[in-house]
């Protein structure tokens, strides 16, 4: 006990407590040095936060090199300042070197900035996603069919990137499938990873249509290594089938002033509070389509 009481005693009392403070200010340089400090903490995380705090820090190190070469001359403080300016520089330089490492074709540039970037998600988890998918847009001319009714296997999950997708059952129109939305995201989450399943709708390409696919197998496996992605391509595909049923919803009327809402089949909402109760049973109707679906006259399997 003694020998660590004397120790910190030694470390506390050895150096001379301030008498007097130093009455002038240090030079400009010493002061830019701290302003840069204070504001490259202030960076955001990412690629780009990481070059704006490395970028700042390193000048706010290398101002205190200068500062303690002419102001101060003291080769300590010089040398420790240089060594962190040099790695934040070549910090710097590796953050830069991976941020133009991580670029895209224009397509998959603008499908990050739409719908992967505002939910924060970084440029080096979305190149796993786009690696699994190859890296490859593929082509759906008009009229030409994605999947057919109860002969297309669902092996893959697809994204449609520009185009838009006319969605039948039985030759009966159901909804559009437009940009930015899975063209089976039911089918993919009705199904089991271990399970097999064919589509029970018909998908036609209402314009020439540019989609991305994943392989059913391969995504799978980038779910099993990477839980975030997993999560993330769960949410999107809950909203997704989310969307495609509220359109349904809307195609469904009971008599005047009616509509019946899928999600609750024992209830209706009312839109006109003074139209009188009628008996849902003699009324249920399926809305008029907005479009009759044209033949397709390239989906001849």
């Amino acid at each position: 006990m003694g020998e660590n009481a004397s120790f910190w005693e030694s470390l506390i009392y050895a150096h001379p407590t301030c008498t007097t403070w130093k009455q002038e200010a240090e030079g400009s340089i010493y002061h830019l040095a701290s302003i840069l400090f204070v504001v490259g903490f202030m960076g955001g995380s990412g690629f780009f936060g990481l070059l704006y705090v490395f970028s700042l820090l390193g000048l706010g190190f290398l101002c205190s090199s200068v500062w303690a070469w002419l102001d101060v001359c003291a080769a300590d403080i010089f040398s420790w300042n240089f060594i962190l300016f040099a790695i934040c520089f070549v910090q710097f330089i590796y953050v830069t070197y991976q941020v133009r490492s991580v670029s895209f074709d224009r397509e998959f540039q603008e499908l990050y900035s739409a719908l992967f970037q505002p939910l924060g998600i970084s440029l080096t988890v979305y190149r796993k996603i786009v690696l699994c998918c190859d890296a490859e847009v593929v082509t759906l001319e008009k009229e030409h069919c994605y999947a057919m009714q109860g002969k297309t296997p669902i092996d893959k999950l697809s994204l449609l990137v520009s185009g838009r997708i006319r969605v039948t059952v039985d030759g009966e129109f159901l909804h559009y499938i437009f940009p930015l939305q899975f063209l089976d995201s039911p089918e993919w989450d009705s199904l089991r990873p271990t399970e097999e399943g064919i589509f029970q709708v018909t998908l036609t390409a209402e314009t020439d249509c540019r989609y991305v696919a994943w392989r059913r197998k391969k995504l799978y496996l980038l779910f099993a290594k990477h839980r975030f992605i997993s999560r993330l391509f769960s949410i999107l595909i809950g909203s997704d089938i989310a969307e495609k049923l509220y359109a349904l919803n809307d195609r469904v009327h009971v008599g005047k002033g009616f509509r019946y809402d899928i999600r609750l089949p024992n209830f209706y909402h009312v839109s006109l509070p003074e139209t009188p109760p009628v008996q849902p049973s003699h009324h249920l109707q399926r809305g008029s389509p907005q479009r009759k679906p044209t033949g397709v006259t390239n989906c001849d399997s």
